[in-house]
C-alpha cells in the first residue's frame, strides 16, 4: 500500500465512477484523468467534504475555496451519509469505491445524490467503473 494518503472529496467517488475525459476545461479533464489513473484499490484516501486533489485544477477553485461549494458540499454530505462515513474517514480507495457502488450506484440512487449536476447526461449514459469485480479489473 502506498504510504501517501490522498484527500478525496466524498462526491468525487461518484464522479470518478463515470469520468469520460470531459470536464470544466481541458486542463481539468487531463488532471482528473491523471488522478484517476493513479488511484489503485490499495491507495490510502481520506474522504473529505472540502477542496481536494481533483479540485486543484478546477476553474471553480478560487484560492482553495470552491465557488460552487454549497452544491458540492450537499453532494459530499449525501455520499458520506449513504456510505456510513464521516468527513475525514480514512480507508483505502477500493473500499471507498466499493461502498459508493454498493450503497449508492448499484441500488440506483445516483440521481438522488447528484441528479441536478451539470454532468448528469454523461453519468446517465455510462456504466459505473466501480461495478461488480472492480478490484479484479485494475
Amino acid at each position: 500500500m502506498s504510504s501517501k494518503r490522498i484527500a478525496l472529496r466524498a462526491h468525487h467517488g461518484m464522479c470518478l465512477a463515470y469520468f469520460a475525459g470531459k470536464g470544466y476545461s481541458s486542463g481539468f479533464s487531463a488532471h482528473m484523468g491523471r488522478v484517476l489513473a493513479g488511484l489503485a484499490p490499495d491507495t490510502p484516501v481520506r474522504v473529505i467534504d472540502a477542496v481536494d486533489v481533483i479540485c486543484g485544477a478546477c476553474p471553480n477553485n478560487k484560492g482553495g475555496v470552491c465557488e460552487t461549494d454549497s452544491r458540492a458540499s450537499a453532494y459530499d454530505r449525501a455520499v458520506l451519509e449513504r456510505c456510513g462515513l464521516t468527513a475525514g474517514a480514512e480507508l483505502d480507495f477500493g473500499t471507498f469505491t466499493a461502498l459508493v457502488q454498493e450503497r449508492i450506484l448499484g441500488p440506483g440512487l445516483r440521481r438522488e445524490v447528484c441528479g441536478g449536476c451539470q454532468w448528469e447526461d454523461i453519468c446517465s449514459r455510462r456504466p459505473s467503473r466501480w461495478a461488480q469485480n472492480y478490484r479484479d479489473k485494475i
